[in-house]
C-alpha cells in the first residue's frame, strides 16, 4: 500500500508541476502583451487517513488563478484613443461581431486597457474586434443621469456622425464703456454703434447690430441710454430694446443702476444677462450686474468696447477625438470647437480576480466576481482614464524565470520518486529469480554460515511468490533451489 501510494504521489507531483510550468510559460510568452494578467499556480497537499500503523502518501493538487487586480506599468503611446486605467475599474466593451449580428443589448465585456481606432463604421475598436462603449452626450454637451447598475444604456462610441458639427452661439459677453459726456445738455445725441457676429443653428454667420442712443437733457446730465439690438437674420429688424440708467453716486459711479426692457426679454439682475430670441435660437447676452464695474459702464471717456466674447463657430471638420481623466470623449474640430460626445464609465466589481478570462485580455462577470457598478472615472472608488497610454503586461520576467528553475527541479525530483519506486518493485520480483539461478549453479561454493539476514529474507520472498509465477522455467528454477538447500523446505511450515 505505502509503496504504491508513493508512486501515485510522484505522479501527482509531476502533474502539479506540469500545471505550474504551463502557467509560467503563458506568463513569459505574454510578457509583451499589453493588459496581460499573470497566472498564479498554488499547490495544496492531499492527506489519506490510513491509521497509525502505516502511512500512505496523498500527493498534491493545484489550483490556478489569474491576478486581474494586479496592474501593469502605464506606457505612453502616440494614439489619443489608446486608453489605460490608473486605479480601480475596467473599460466596458462589446464585440464587433455582436453589433454586426444585431444583438440587443450587446454582451458586456471588460478590459483594463485598449488601443482603440475608428473602424469602417466609425466605432472605436481594437484590432481584436472589441468596441468601446459609453453614454452619449446631449446636443448641448451635457450628459443625462444614466442607470449605473446595467449596461443597457451603453452605446458603441462612434465618431462617424461627428465628422461635421454645427456650433451655434448661445452666449455673448459684452463690456462697453459709454461716454458720460454724451448724456449731458448740449450733446449731439448721435448713437454709438457696435456689431457682433454670432452663429445660428446651422452655424451660419449672422450679425447683431447694437445702437446706444444717449438721452440728452435740457440741462444737467441724464445718465440714460437706449440700447436697441437689430438682427441681420431678421432682415435688420430690431429684436430687443432696453433703457439703461447709470449711477453717478460716489463709489458706484459709472455702473448700471437699472435696466428696463422696452421690447424683448426681461433683464436678470442676479446674473446680469438679457435673453435674445434671434433666428429660432436664444442667446444669453451678459451686460453686467447692477453696481458692477464689469459689463456696461458710463465713464467720462471714449466709446470703447472692453469685452466682446462669444461661443459658437462655423461648421467644423473633425480633427480627432481624445479622452480625459473623467472618461469624457471629446471631438476636436478645425475651427477650434471642442465638443463632448460620450462619457466612458468604469465598471467596478467586488472581486476582480473572480472574473472569467477570455481571449484578447477581455473578462466577463462570474459568480465569484459579483455584480458591477458603473462609476464616472475619477469619482468614488474608480480610477482615472488616461489617453495616449496603455497598460503593459503584469509579467515580471525575472520572477518567472526563477519560478521556472524551481519548477524544473521539483519536476525532476518527482520523476526520481517514480524511478525509485520502479527499482524497488523490480528488486522484489526480479532479484529472487536471479539469486535462485545463481544458487542452483554455485551451491557447492556457498558457505551457509555467511548467509546474511537480507539474503535469507529474499529466499522467504521467493517462497511467497512461488504460487504466483506462471512461467514454467521460473517455477523449475525455484523448485530446484529448494531441493538443493537442506532444511529450506521446513520454512513452509
Amino acid at each position: 500500500m505505502s509503496i504504491s501510494s508513493s508512486l501515485q504521489a510522484g505522479v501527482s507531483g509531476l502533474s502539479a508541476n506540469a500545471t505550474r510550468l504551463a502557467g509560467i510559460s503563458d506568463n513569459i510568452s505574454n510578457s509583451s502583451t499589453n493588459g496581460y494578467k499573470r497566472v498564479l499556480t498554488d499547490f495544496h497537499s492531499m492527506v489519506l487517513d490510513t491509521g497509525s500503523s502505516q502511512y500512505s502518501a496523498g500527493g498534491v493538487r493545484t489550483t490556478t488563478q489569474r491576478l486581474i487586480s494586479e496592474g501593469g506599468q502605464i506606457v505612453g503611446t502616440s494614439n489619443p484613443t489608446d486608453i489605460a486605467v490608473s486605479g480601480l475599474g475596467m473599460l466596458p466593451v462589446t464585440s464587433s461581431a455582436a453589433l454586426e449580428n444585431g444583438e440587443a443589448p450587446p454582451p458586456l465585456s471588460l478590459m483594463t486597457t485598449g488601443a482603440f481606432r475608428p473602424d469602417v463604421n466609425g466605432f472605436l475598436t481594437t484590432a481584436s474586434g472589441m468596441v468601446l462603449t459609453g453614454w452619449p452626450a446631449e446636443p448641448d454637451g451635457s450628459f443625462p443621469m444614466p442607470r449605473r447598475d446595467t449596461a443597457a444604456e451603453l452605446e458603441p462610441v462612434s465618431v462617424s456622425h461627428n465628422q461635421f458639427a454645427s456650433n451655434p452661439t448661445t452666449r455673448i459677453d459684452m463690456g462697453v464703456n459709454l461716454p458720460a459726456s454724451d448724456t449731458t445738455a448740449g450733446a449731439s445725441g448721435d448713437p454709438q454703434e457696435l456689431s457682433i457676429e454670432y452663429f445660428d443653428n446651422l452655424s451660419a454667420s449672422q450679425t447683431l447690430d447694437i445702437a446706444f442712443t444717449p438721452s440728452v437733457p435740457a440741462a444737467g446730465a441724464s445718465n440714460t441710454w437706449t440700447m436697441s439690438i437689430a438682427d441681420s437674420a431678421s432682415g435688420g429688424a430690431v429684436v430687443a430694446e432696453y433703457t439703461l440708467a447709470f449711477d453717478d453716486a460716489p463709489g458706484t459711479g459709472g455702473t448700471l443702476a437699472s435696466v428696463t426692457a422696452v421690447t424683448g426679454g426681461a433683464y436678470d439682475p442676479a446674473t446680469g444677462t438679457i435673453p435674445l430670441a434671434v433666428n429660432g435660437q436664444t442667446i444669453s447676452m451678459q451686460i453686467g450686474e447692477l453696481g458692477s464695474a464689469s459689463g456696461l459702464t458710463q465713464l467720462n471717456g471714449d466709446f470703447a468696447p472692453t469685452t466682446l466674447s462669444k461661443n459658437g463657430s462655423p461648421v467644423g471638420n473633425l480633427l480627432g477625438v481624445e479622452i480625459d481623466e473623467t472618461g469624457v470623449v471629446s471631438a476636436t474640430y478645425d475651427t477650434g470647437f471642442v465638443r463632448p460626445i460620450y462619457r466612458v464609465p468604469l465598471a467596478v466589481v467586488a472581486n476582480p480576480d473572480g472574473l472569467t478570462a477570455h481571449d484578447n485580455q477581455t473578462y466577463t462577470l462570474s459568480n465569484d466576481s459579483g455584480t458591477f457598478y458603473l462609476w464616472d472615472a475619477g469619482d468614488g472608488p474608480a480610477g482615472r482614464t488616461i489617453g495616449y497610454a496603455q497598460e503593459g503586461s503584469a509579467t515580471d520576467v525575472a520572477r518567472e524565470l526563477t519560478h521556472l528553475i524551481q519548477t524544473q527541479r521539483a519536476y525532476s525530483s518527482n520523476a526520481k520518486i517514480i524511478q525509485t519506486v520502479a527499482l524497488s518493485l523490480a528488486f522484489a520480483t526480479d532479484l529472487p529469480v536471479e539469486i535462485c539461478s545463481c544458487v542452483s549453479a554455485k551451491r557447492l561454493l556457498i558457505d551457509w554460515r555467511f548467509w546474511s539476514a537480507v539474503i535469507a529474507l529474499v529466499f522467504v520472498r521467493m517462497l511467497d511468490i512461488e504460487g504466483s509465477l506462471s512461467v514454467s522455467g521460473a517455477l523449475r528454477r525455484v523448485r530446484a533451489a529448494r531441493a538443493a538447500i537442506p532444511g529450506l523446505s521446513d520454512l513452509n511450515g
